[in-house]
């Protein structure tokens, strides 16, 4: 059983949902997010509120019922109001540049590394803080991972790229012999 499919999920002012075949959408002032339904889920929009339900009593059903109704609530939130993650850059010489719809990050190889920014999604830079945002937590989180997957902070020194708050174990260095 799951605790979050039992709940209904409201429904935000100036937001809508649709449900058609396979597949739900949902408008608001932040874009329109769309996701394809299992068809062991089924999903009903009633009275200003969305419910999910397993369409089975299968296993695989009940498995997905939580993490649709998840996924909805996601989507109305994102819709509403935009997700975002920060992420820090730090290091000697470290530095990032937004150019267009580009990433440049400087981060201590032979070359600047570039990486494309997706669409739907917003980034701004300011020193060294990136920050990105966008309607879709999915799209937001994974392009926030690929980011920090290029340079990911050292035990040593802690240079790197790393989430804003993250604390990262620093390892002691070599000792000299006595």
């Amino acid at each position: 059983m799951s605790r979050l499919g039992k709940k209904s999920i409201h429904i935000p002012s100036g937001t809508e949902v649709a449900v058609s075949g396979h597949e739900i959408t949902v408008k608001g002032k932040n874009g329109t997010l769309k996701k394809s339904i299992h068809p062991a889920v089924s999903i009903m929009v009633a009275d200003g509120a969305v419910s999910v339900s397993p369409a089975t009593s299968s296993r695989l059903s009940k498995a997905l019922w939580g993490t649709y109704a998840a996924h909805v609530g996601n989507m109305l939130k994102g819709a509403s109001t935009a997700f975002s993650k920060k992420l820090e850059v730090q290091g000697i010489g470290y530095k990032v540049e937004l150019s267009g719809k580009t990433l440049n990050l400087s981060v201590g190889f032979s070359h600047p590394v570039k990486v494309e920014i997706p669409e739907g999604i917003s980034v701004t830079v300011e020193k060294n803080t990136i920050t990105i945002s966008g309607a879709d937590k999915d799209a937001v989180g994974q392009f926030a991972a690929n980011v920090r997957a290029i340079k990911k902070p050292e035990p040593y020194k802690g240079k790197g790229i790393r989430y804003e708050g993250e604390v990262v174990r620093m390892k002691e260095g070599k000792k000299a012999g006595a």
